[in-house]
């Protein structure tokens, strides 16, 4: 470890920090003297923002006993329950599989939504727009109630683990890029759009009280911050530059590729998320064995599709959000194209969900 690192801990996990991990990337400053809000969608979010602020301490059960030891998630809802090679482990293996695969779910969560903190904060400093600066400061409020709730969770299972590198790659990106539609894009449409479809799918699976109400709260702020990155930004793009709008596109396409590199190297044992393979290996299985089996069961069809309510955050939330702005331009569908990236465009599941509830759901 370099004598500069420093240690950063909860619980168990440790993990070392060298002041080159500290990102420092300045934006421009982008004071407005305009004070006048216009009754525009951005203005109808930022009432509906104020309206619907929550405190987890009055709201939340947190007195819910959570065994970690119990499936946190529905077996028949969860895929690797499904996979032949899984149900010839012991009862005690798929036990702590099943523990320790939430929680590193759940991390991700947490060490997301810090994120998200983080890219709030930097739009409401460099949004040149007053009725937005003040709509991302209610989606920063929103970010910081998010980490606390599930940091809170999180001690409840006692488990936490590493941020998955690729999340990490995807939004040092967006907080190292240089304009704030870049930071929107990253945030607001990509990194949001994966949370609030992984936050749904949450919500319809989880046999947890606490973690239900929990997810069902923060999926609703979720889905105004997914609303905010078309409302605003929409209009921005429609008046841009052509040449400024593909290096926009562009931005938002490596921003994916980054993602779907991820899930494409998931089937493959050396280039798993290293904190799933550390979930194998607290559960006592071999990494091989099980990727073999995973393998034989996407061959066979048996994890492929997703259970009836559930949402693929790719297809039906991300691409459909890049799509509705115009960043999916002939140059960035050909990049899509070349990348083996399909280029989806139906915003029906993403309208239903910005609408705040989960799939198939009325609104509360």
């Amino acid at each position: 470890m370099s004598a500069n690192a420093k240690v950063v801990s909860k619980g168990d996990w440790k993990v070392s920090m060298t002041p080159d991990d500290i990102y420092r990337n300045p934006m421009d400053i982008a004071w407005t003297f305009n004070y006048i809000f216009s009754e525009d969608k951005v203005e109808d979010l930022y009432k509906r923002a104020k309206q619907n602020q929550w405190d987890s301490d009055d709201l939340l059960p947190w007195d819910t006993v959570v065994d970690p030891s119990r499936p946190l998630i529905a077996n028949d809802s969860d895929i690797y329950h499904k996979m032949p090679f899984f149900k010839k482990l012991s009862k005690s293996q798929q036990e702590t599989f099943t523990a320790h695969s939430t929680a590193q779910l759940l991390s991700q969560f947490l060490h997301g939504e810090q994120g998200a903190l983080m890219t709030a904060a930097c739009v409401t400093h460099s949004v040149p727009d007053e009725g937005a600066k003040l709509y991302a400061a209610t989606q920063t409020m929103d970010e910081a109630r998010h980490v606390e709730v599930y940091s809170k969770y999180c001690d409840k299972i006692a488990l936490i683990y590493p941020m998955s590198p690729w999340l990490k790659q995807l939004i040092d990106v967006t907080l190292q890029s240089d304009r704030y539609e870049k930071v929107m894009i990253g945030m607001n449409m990509i990194v949001e759009g994966l949370a609030l479809g992984a936050f749904n799918n949450m919500y319809r699976t989880t046999t947890c009280p606490l973690l239900k109400q929990l997810t069902f709260n923060v999926m609703r702020d979720e889905s105004r911050h997914v609303s905010f990155g078309h409302v605003f930004l929409g209009p921005v793009f429609k008046k841009m530059h052509a040449d400024d709008l593909e290096e926009l596109a562009e931005f938002a396409f490596q921003a994916v590729n980054i993602l779907v590199k991820a899930q494409t190297a998931g089937t493959i044992a050396n280039k798993v998320d290293p904190g799933f393979m550390e979930v194998l290996a607290n559960s006592g299985i071999d990494a091989e064995d099980f990727f073999k089996g995973l393998k034989e069961a996407e061959e066979a069809g048996i994890t492929r599709d997703l259970p009836p309510g559930q949402v693929h955050a790719l297809k039906d939330l991300m691409m459909p959000a890049l799509a509705r702005v115009g960043l999916l331009t002939p140059t960035a569908r050909k990049k899509y194209d070349e990348a083996g990236i399909p280029v989806f465009d139906d915003i029906r599941v993403l309208q239903a969900m910005e609408g705040g509830h989960p799939t198939g759901e009325a609104a509360a």
